[in-house]
């Protein structure tokens, strides 16, 4: 994942609605929950519910499928998993000690 797709995806969790959202979401597991499900948890208007999974949507971290009359949101583990490792990936890797197990790594 290149770092305009993090800082898109990011933006988009900053809103501490999102976030509530999305974490709802990934606790939910691979099923998700109904988007009337999440609009009781918030209490807030469907139309500002749809703005706000719009948003993450838009950004892949969230996925809606219909089931008959029921609107499912779903997280997207993989698109999470490239934002973590995106981090994961460069850890530590401008420090002295990182540096120091390189040196020792190459070949004499």
């Amino acid at each position: 994942m290149q770092l305009e797709e993090v800082a898109k995806a990011l933006k988009e969790l900053g809103h501490p609605t999102r976030l509530f959202i999305f974490k709802h979401l990934v606790k939910a597991g691979e099923q998700g929950l109904p988007v009337g499900e999440l609009q009781k948890q918030l209490a807030i208007p469907a139309s500002t519910l749809s703005h706000h999974i719009a948003a993450l949507v838009s950004v892949g971290l969230v996925k809606q499928n219909r089931e008959s009359r029921t609107l499912l949101c779903v997280s997207q583990y993989a698109v999470l998993e490239e934002i973590i490792a995106f981090f994961r990936d460069e850890c530590c890797i401008n420090s002295p000690e990182h540096r120091q197990d390189q040196r020792q790594e190459l070949p004499s």
